[in-house]
């Protein structure tokens, strides 16, 4: 018992501090992209709205270090670039930088400010053109940070993008928005104190090698079908990823920490279909993994294989049903509660398979790395509990403890078997780092 406390209290303590160091070596690199060939200087104290408008099609105009006034429009192709020091100052309404043209870069600079409209959308920098880029900006003290919308072919990458940190989640604007695009491209930007990462109506982004941190929902999809989640760190949200009526998303190789709270979850999946969950990580959250009836649609599966979910409260919530998900070769490992069906029931309509549980007490004679007696997660607390969910104020207490004793040496009350893997793995390697 003390090895196994001792252990968990290291791996939290390590999980604890992603994010919480001044530099963190994985966080997404931020370099200040090169000024362009060609560009032509614009002064501070210019005009800059009038030089964007005079500048031909297609020519690049460098800011110089120092303050320059907003709100623009960009109305044709055009490349901005600028030093992280030269700054574009909002005026405290509508958006500071405004794109409405195809083929605009935005390469460097810091937009500072914006509008406080919530109903209009008031952002640091707002692309409706296609094939743009925006490309290593700081943005900071905006209501919306970079929104894109009806746009195809846009590349958010390498932004700094601080939210405003108020103290109500739901007071802060979204960080990254895409309502309504193709084939986006969102990549190593660093993301923290705002409130939600949104794809919303969006088909094929591309999700990739992102830190977002400290808000309310690390990546938010809601009807988006085809999404690639790859190598992303999700720290300190209330929620890591979260998939609502979409098709055809996978997530892999990201990992999810220190999602807490009474709605703290790593990922969690809604009314959603053909779902991948390849090797990320799901470490120290409230609940790891929620599925909420997904797939909806009879003739969809999800597979969920080869993740890690450890320290959570619980690992594997279900509501709503279990079935069509294959659940295969994962580990599970220092939860509190390995698996809940909330309303009562079973997940044993999914399918289990191979998965390492680090409360298994078979064996495993015959040397073949599995063992020789399927694993079972039955709990007369855990019973109890997702029944009566005020219960969990009580976990951990003598009473509950006896609650459980029972449970295991009196036949009558024996709790009901709310899953059945018929060949636990006993020596599944560990999932490695997703960066």
């Amino acid at each position: 018992m003390f090895l196994r406390t001792k252990l968990c209290l290291t791996l939290l303590a390590a999980a604890g501090a992603c994010g919480v160091r001044d530099v963190d070596p994985r966080a997404p690199s931020l370099g200040s992209p090169s000024r362009p060939d060609g560009a032509i200087d614009v002064a501070v104290g210019e005009d800059l709205q009038a030089r964007l408008d005079a500048a031909p099609k297609g020519a690049t105009l460098a800011l110089a270090a120092g303050r320059h006034a907003g709100p623009i429009v960009l109305r044709k192709p055009l490349t901005l670039w600028g030093p992280r020091d030269a700054v574009i100052v909002g005026a405290d309404a509508g958006c500071t930088i405004a794109v409405d043209a195809p083929h605009v870069r935005l390469l460097g600079f810091t937009v500072d400010g914006s509008g406080s409209r919530y109903d209009l959308l008031d952002a640091a920098v707002r692309v409706q053109g296609d094939d743009g880029l925006v490309d290593g900006l700081t943005v900071r003290h905006a209501l919306f940070g970079i929104l894109v919308e009806k746009a195809s072919r846009v590349i958010v990458r390498g932004n700094l993008v601080e939210g405003t940190g108020e103290e109500a989640l739901g007071l802060r604007g979204d960080t990254i928005r895409l309502w309504e695009t193709r084939d986006c491209v969102v990549e190593a930007n660093h993301v923290r104190n705002g409130r939600d990462m949104v794809v919303w109506y969006s088909k094929r982004t591309r999700v990739l090698r992102n830190q977002v941190e400290g808000g309310r929902y690390g990546t938010h999809f809601m009807y988006s079908d085809d999404q690639l989640v790859e190598g992303n760190r999700y720290d300190a949200n209330v929620v890591g990823v979260f998939v609502m009526y979409s098709h055809r998303v996978e997530l892999r190789s990201n990992t999810m920490s220190r999602c807490s709270g009474a709605a703290g979850m790593g990922i969690g999946l809604k009314e959603s279909g053909e779902i991948q969950l390849l090797g990320n990580r799901l470490v120290a959250n409230t609940i790891g993994l929620f599925v909420d009836t997904s797939p909806l649609d009879v003739a969809e599966h999800n597979r969920i294989e080869g993740n890690l979910i450890a320290l959570s409260r619980v690992a594997i919530a279900f509501h709503g049903g279990a079935a069509r998900n294959l659940i295969r070769g994962n580990v599970l490992r220092d939860n509190q509660q390995q698996v809940r069906v909330d309303g009562g029931g079973d997940a044993l309509a999914a399918t289990w398979e191979g998965n390492r549980w680090d409360d298994y007490a078979g064996y495993d004679l015959d040397g073949d790395g599995y063992g020789d007696l399927p694993y079972e997660s039955a709990s007369l607390v855990g019973q109890l509990t997702s029944k009566q969910p005020t219960l969990e104020f009580f976990r951990g207490t003598p009473a509950l403890f006896l609650v459980d004793l029972t449970g295991h040496v009196m036949p009558i009350f024996q709790p009901q078997v709310l899953v059945r893997d018929p060949r636990p793995a006993l020596a599944l390697a560990e999932v490695s780092d997703a960066r």
